[in-house]
């Protein structure tokens, strides 16, 4: 593995070397400040403003050569500008041609420039992280906190690069109107955006090295995020790996899983009565599906090491079976067969086989699309299940078999993953597994916990080799060929897999564990509480469920389109925290009455504000978790997977628990352990904030 020392120097541009940032200089004096510490020499105080200087004079110099040469890239461009007006009053296709030449010419600098920047940012970074760990001091959130919000920052001149947007912007426009297809010489800007990228393909490769500086947001790759499957600049996947339809099935398979995890939810209560159960044991009934989720989730993520069409198959069966126990559970008078029947729909959860399908067979220009189509099919099977359950209002006998609201979603998703078993033993292709495949988190942009700690995992820090360059870096500070084995090797464990999280990535864990208790605590207690205090019908709660569903994909719309790019991702985070913290506490039921909107409201508001959350949360996630957890069967999507199932399994304990005070008392009794999660995943939030990039 080619440390970053070794990187700098191989790809830097000759004539531009006395402007990169000395980074041996830096680490040579980063080992002589842990010595002389060490050894008394020199007061910590001391060290840190000496080296803060040196950095600050490395950013500098860095920083003020980038400005120079923009500049000289934008009178570049004002030149050709002029030379173009001469040109369009009076039109020669032979200069035309010479001029989009001297402007592709100039793209092709502005990329090498573009470069420039990502090299020197990385190094920041990693020197930084170098510095944290040989000196065990968090010096990093005291220089990106001091800095980064300076009116005269450096750092802002780069990680803002209003410069380079507006003269990427300026060669786009002019190539556009140089086409020789665009007789009338319209403006881009009188197109629509998407027009920008379908021009000479100096243009995408600017725009590339751009978005990969920026991480800018669309829909697209906010909803790749939200599924944990990030979208790769550097992997290639065997064409012949790849099979439509076979991606298709993984994506029905997690779409009738959502519809079978919510299709009980407005009829679990009544359900729990037939049998002479409390109407709360709706919590055991909805929740005892996740529980198996929990361990399900491990050796689903292990069998898709050697397989995904077995682990498919079985999860069919099980569904199958789960459902059709649900069912037969009415004319057997069991609650017993009935909770066998939800834990054996919950050992069937192969979302982890879906979200490795995508990630290790789907080819990288295609990804990202597979990612959100995961997205979708989940909200999408979030709203029908609620939906479906309300068309299903019916009673009749079938022989001895009762059909009604209660078996009906049973009986429907039995036939459902029948049906669904055919078609995949039909036509599911497995595709040929490699020696070493990537897991549900790709190699590309995913991040290291390490550049989380470091403060500097800023959009313009991120590259995608840096995970790849951490270690080998990590391998020549340590200087042993095991320090670079041991840094390849695949969590192994729970355990190992915990030992790598770091502070900041245990918060994000914590604030997702809190987001899905919220939820699970609002959905799987609708039924109960909105029977008990407005006397709705199963038809009235699938409705409200259903609304609530279909909020998912236009939410996830406005935020990736135009909320992720106007604020900074962990003030989203924060935000949306506090938003849901005041959608909770709306939700208390604190005075003589109760009405319908205000009920209707804060559900609304609090389940929007998790969405939202959701997505950013994981966004962060996917960027900062160790590249250990990229490999292995205890990945980070099988822990961030864990989290929120647990979330789910406490939420549905505490609903059945609540209700033996009564049904009264349940609302308030189940939104307050809500309420102090939510309080302490912002306390933590704002304690780790300045090492949230």
């Amino acid at each position: 593995m080619v440390n970053f020392g070794k990187k700098l120097t191989a790809n830097r541009v000759q004539e531009w070397e006395k402007y990169y940032i000395n980074y041996k200089l830096m680490k040579k004096k980063v080992k002589q400040y842990v010595q002389e510490t060490e050894q008394g020499g020199k007061e910590r105080q001391r060290v840190l403003n000496e080296f803060a200087r040196m950095l600050d004079d490395q950013i500098e110099k860095t920083v003020l050569f980038f400005l120079e040469q923009q500049g000289i890239i934008a009178h570049k461009i004002k030149e050709l500008g002029e030379e173009r007006t001469v040109l369009l009053k009076s039109p020669d296709i032979s200069k035309i041609s010479e001029l989009r030449e001297a402007y592709i010419a100039v793209g092709h600098d502005l990329l090498k420039l573009l470069k420039f920047v990502d090299m020197n940012a990385t190094g920041i970074r990693k020197i930084l992280k170098k510095f944290d760990k040989r000196f065990g001091y968090k010096f990093t959130d005291y220089y990106i906190s001091t800095r980064s919000n300076h009116p005269y920052s450096q750092l802002q001149q780069v990680f803002k690069h209003v410069g380079i947007a507006a003269v990427v912007g300026a060669l786009s426009r002019n190539l556009a109107e140089l086409q020789e297809r665009q007789g009338s010489y319209l403006s881009i800007y009188d197109q629509p955006s998407t027009a920008l990228v379908v021009q000479d393909p100096v243009i995408y490769l600017i725009h590339a090295s751009v978005d990969k500086l920026t991480r800018s947001t669309n829909f697209l790759q906010f909803l790749g995020k939200h599924a944990l499957i990030i979208e790769e600049g550097e992997d290639q996947v065997d064409k012949e790996k790849y099979y439509f339809v076979s991606l298709m099935l993984n994506l029905v398979n997690t779409f009738l899983y959502m519809v079978n995890t919510y299709i009980i939810v407005p009829t679990a209560d009544d359900y729990s009565t037939s049998l002479g159960a409390a109407a709360t044991v709706c919590g055991i009934i909805i929740g005892s599906m996740a529980v198996a989720q929990v361990f399900s989730s491990v050796y689903f993520s292990a069998w898709s090491n050697k397989s995904y069409f077995k682990p498919l198959v079985f999860s069919s069966i099980v569904l199958f079976l789960g459902n059709t126990l649900y069912a037969l559970a009415y004319d057997l008078n069991s609650l017993t067969i009935l909770l066998i029947g939800r834990l054996l729909c919950g050992m069937g959860s192969a979302r982890a086989v879906n979200r490795r399908y995508i990630s290790d067979c789907v080819p990288h220009e295609i990804r990202m699309k597979a990612s959100a189509g995961f997205v979708s099919a989940s909200a999408l099977g979030m709203a029908c299940g609620p939906a479906l359950a309300g068309l299903l209002q019916t009673k009749f006998k079938l022989y001895v078999l009762t059909i009604n609201q209660d078996t009906l979603p049973g009986w429907v998703m039995a036939f459902a993953w029948l049906a669904y078993l055919m078609w995949l033993c039909i036509s599911f292709k497995e595709p040929v597994h490699e020696a070493e495949v990537k897991h549900v988190f790709p190699d590309d942009d995913t991040g290291d916990n390490e550049a989380l700690e470091s403060g500097l995992a800023q959009p313009l820090l991120l590259s995608s080799e840096k995970m790849q360059n951490d270690e080998g870096d990590e391998e020549e500070c340590n200087g042993s060929d095991e320090g670079q084995e041991e840094s390849h090797k695949p969590t192994t464990s729970i355990a190992s897999a915990y030992r790598l999280l770091t502070p900041s990535v245990k918060v994000q864990l914590l604030i997702y564990f809190m987001l899905k208790y919220a939820m699970e605590i609002l959905l799987a207690e609708s039924s109960v509480v909105t029977s008990f205090y407005f006397g709705w019908s199963t038809s009235s709660v699938a409705i409200f469920l259903a609304v609530l569903g279909l909020t998912v994909l236009p939410v996830n719309a406005v935020v990736g389109t135009y909320i992720s790019n106007l604020f900074e991702e962990r003030q989203i985070l924060l935000g949306s925290q506090i938003v849901v913290l005041l959608g909770i506490l709306l939700s208390f039921h604190l005075t003589s009455t109760y009405t319908m909107p205000q009920y209707v409201s804060s559900a609304l508001i609090t389940f929007v504000a998790a969405e939202v959350l959701e997505g950013v949360n994981l966004a962060l996630l996917a960027q900062v978790m160790s590249s250990r957890l990229t490999r292995g069967t205890f990945n980070g999507g099988l822990l961030s997977t864990e989290a929120g199932t647990l979330a789910r399994v406490v939420a549905d304990g505490t609903i059945t628990l609540a209700g033996y005070l009564g049904e009264n008392r349940l609302l308030n009794v189940t939104l307050l352990p809500s309420l102090i999660i939510c309080v302490g995943s912002i306390a933590a939030t704002l304690l780790t904030y300045n090492s949230m990039f």
